[in-house]
């Protein structure tokens, strides 16, 4: 018999959390949503032993039980729900060796409400670098558990953390701090009221503000023992109470921790003072991007070049191998094309989210973070609103999610307004094709023009959120200002597993998550495209032969043209030449058109939409670089010219595009009316900045 135990993975933003879970449970992790909220939930497993597997649940970081925005409010519901199936057997805390006076404030909340509890303190393989010295034994004596010294980085003490969750049930479920000293008489009336609840569970329940879940709880009436206090005591009795617990920790840390300076070494400092200068630290931080950008375009072209010959070598193999037929042509022309315009794009947006991880496994990114908030404070954009920026940079519905650690509701709201103009990988296929096809592959001063452009279109979309929340701001009103709270995490080397883990996870989401939308999309597509109603499409083998009877043309010609003809009057061209006359003005055919209506299903279709439209009823299969680029108009001039090109990108800039993100928006706002607003602001300004794009430049 295997028995499963069920472990909360909690602690303080930058402690190494993220380091330790990937650690434990390696790939066996899958990433979902908490029950009725949108804030993603990480959880993975491992074996303790061969009897014992442990479910592992990564929880959002916080600073301390007092709920104030969604994520502390998940840890809160969590460890306060018994009823919750996640509801965890043992809570293993981190901490880490330089902040452990902060660390210990969370760890000695948790220890009180009665849930057997593991204290880890991570980066231990620096206490000698840093100059400090812990007495575990000190430690443990206080808050009677059991507390390991930890290196994510070494990789040493996590046999001895296995073994004491395997252990758990020898733990001592014992508070570490009496509340009944900061109000004996009310705590004493509140416990001899309620005789069978922990008292320190029943304050949290009175003290927090838990609006942002469903948690079963009653009110707490008027009794001939106890008196319901008014707000502001309450707030006194939690001012007393962090002052007590800071009072107890740091008597326990005068004894079992020092830190000696003149024994540290280290060159932060130093650092830093040239990362958040005013001038140098933007100059450093856009020449990383540039080389990141850089490095994208060239690393990238030979597994690319690979992908994209093996699926047109695969396609060509079907037609040749199989039966002529519905299903043959359905792979041929439909899934395998569509497919082909999705994963040739894997080695970017792998190398993408591989620097982005090393940036934050650094411990750049925060610095960034610091950096930037001194300008766009003056747009309008609260301190706290520039980490889900940042993650927008990735995707837009996680970073829409990430906004609940925004308390206040107008800085919130700016910010989901905002983030669909950051660059989310989504795009990064559709500007890397038309990138490719009309900007010169030529070098300025050892810089190459692509990378350059596609630099210039991540700064474009950065700019255009600031300035929209400018407007916003001068729009929406605020009651209260917010201020940036963010810890400077120290330098450290990138753990390569945590790399390796991230880039998986990241780039196997994009091609699943984009698998399934254009796998249907394509199976769509080629239905539409290889059907249509009427004569046109039923007699375009006579009406084509009929057209040409007197014209000396080849066999092949023929073929193509036919099939071109077919193509227009199916149902698919149907739609396309529906809208074209209303794109048109922005130099798009037809086909484009289309392309652009499967896309607002997820931006990355667009490549797949044209690979499979393309693909259909050709026999000379060319890779979707090659057939986008001599795909010629009725007056042989090229479609993707460089205004055609340069038009298209500032289109999907500037577009919302992604019917994903209106959703997970109308789920955080609670309502239609911004969503809508959103899709018409940013397709209005899409549609216009391209045109004026287009018009210019033609």
């Amino acid at each position: 018999m295997v028995k499963t135990i069920t472990v909360a993975l909690i602690g303080n933003p930058n402690t190494g959390k993220s380091s330790v879970f990937n650690n434990l449970t390696g790939l066996k992790q899958k990433v979902g949503n908490y029950p009725g909220v949108t804030v993603e939930k990480k959880t993975g497993s491992f074996r303790a032993d061969r009897t014992t597997n442990v479910q592992l649940i990564d929880l959002p970081g916080t600073y301390g039980l007092n709920t104030q925005s969604l994520d502390q409010s998940i840890v809160f519901d969590l460890l306060l729900n018994k009823k919750n199936k996640d509801f965890p057997d043992v809570v293993v805390v981190v901490a880490d060796i330089e902040n452990l006076k902060r660390n210990l404030l969370l760890f000695s909340q948790i220890k009180d409400l009665e849930i057997p509890s593991i204290l880890v303190i991570n980066m231990a393989d620096q206490l000698k670098s840093k100059g400090i010295e812990i007495d575990v034994g000190k430690l443990e004596e206080k808050f009677d558990t059991k507390v390991i010294l930890l290196s994510a980085r070494k990789n040493f003490g996590f046999e001895q953390l296995k073994s004491e969750i395997k252990d758990y049930r020898n733990l001592s479920d014992k508070p570490a701090f009496d509340i009944n000293e900061i109000d004996p008489e009310y705590f004493s009336n509140l416990q001899k009221t309620f005789p069978a609840e922990s008292v320190y569970k029943l304050w949290l329940l009175i003290t927090q503000d838990i609006n942002y879940t469903k948690l079963d709880r009653k009110r707490i009436n008027d009794t001939g023992k106890f008196k319901t206090q008014t707000e502001s005591h309450l707030k006194k009795l939690q001012q007393r109470e962090t002052i007590k617990r800071y009072q107890e920790i740091n008597n326990l840390l005068k004894e079992a921790y020092v830190k000696d300076l003149k024994k540290a070494t280290g060159l932060r400092s130093s650092i830093d003072k040239i990362l958040l200068h005013g001038f140098w630290g933007y100059l450093v931080f856009f020449s990383i991007l540039l080389l990141i950008f850089q490095v994208i375009f060239d690393w990238s072209n030979i597994p690319m070049d690979f992908i994209d010959n093996t699926f047109v070598s695969l396609s060509q193999s079907v037609k040749l191998n199989l039966p002529d037929g519905v299903f043959t042509s359905l792979l041929a022309e439909g899934v395998i094309p569509g497919l082909a315009g999705i994963i040739i794009f894997v080695p970017q947006i792998a190398l993408l989210f591989f620097f982005i991880s090393i940036l934050e496994e650094t411990g750049y990114m925060s610095r960034v973070v610091f950096l930037m908030d001194r300008t766009l404070k003056k747009f309008g954009l609260g301190g706290k609103s520039l980490i889900p920026l940042v993650s927008g940079v990735a995707c837009a519905i996680p970073a829409v999610m990430a906004t609940r650690n925004i308390e206040n509701w107008k800085d919130r709201l700016i910010t989901i307004l905002v983030i669909p103009f950051m660059t989310c990988s989504a795009r990064l296929p559709v500007y890397l094709i038309l990138i490719s096809l009309v900007i010169p592959n030529d070098k300025f001063i050892g810089i190459n023009y692509q990378s350059l452009t596609l630099m210039g279109l991540y700064i474009l979309g950065f700019l255009m959120a600031i300035i929209s929340s400018f407007i916003l701001k001068n729009i929406i009103k605020r009651d209260s200002k917010s201020y940036l709270v963010l810890e400077m995490p120290e330098y450290k080397f990138p753990l390569i597993k945590n790399i390796f883990l991230t880039v998986f996870s990241k780039t196997n989401s994009f091609i699943v998550e984009a698998g399934k939308i254009i796998f249907a999309i394509s199976i769509l597509l080629w239905i539409m495209a290889s059907t249509g109603p009427g004569n046109n499409f039923k007699n375009a083998d006579q009406i084509v032969k009929d057209k040409y009877e007197n014209i000396e043309i080849s066999d092949e010609e023929l073929d193509i043209n036919i099939e071109s003809f077919k193509l227009e009057h199916s149902y698919i061209g149907l739609v396309g030449k529906s809208i074209e006359p209303v794109i048109s003005p922005l130099g798009y055919d037809w086909k484009i058109g289309i392309a652009l209506v499967t896309s607002f299903a997820a931006r990355e279709v667009f490549v797949g939409t044209l690979s499979t439209i393309y693909s259909v009823g050709s026999e000379n299969q060319e890779t979707i670089k090659n057939t986008m680029a001599q795909e010629k108009d009725s007056y042989g001039n090229k479609i993707f010219d460089l205004p055609t090109g340069l038009s298209l990108m500032i289109f999907y800039a500037f577009a919302m595009q992604c019917m994903s993100t209106l959703a997970i928006v109308k789920k955080e706002t609670n309502s239609w009316k911004w969503p809508m607003a959103q899709l018409f602001f940013m397709t209005t300004l899409a549609y216009f900045a391209s045109l004026f794009v287009y018009q210019f430049l033609s």
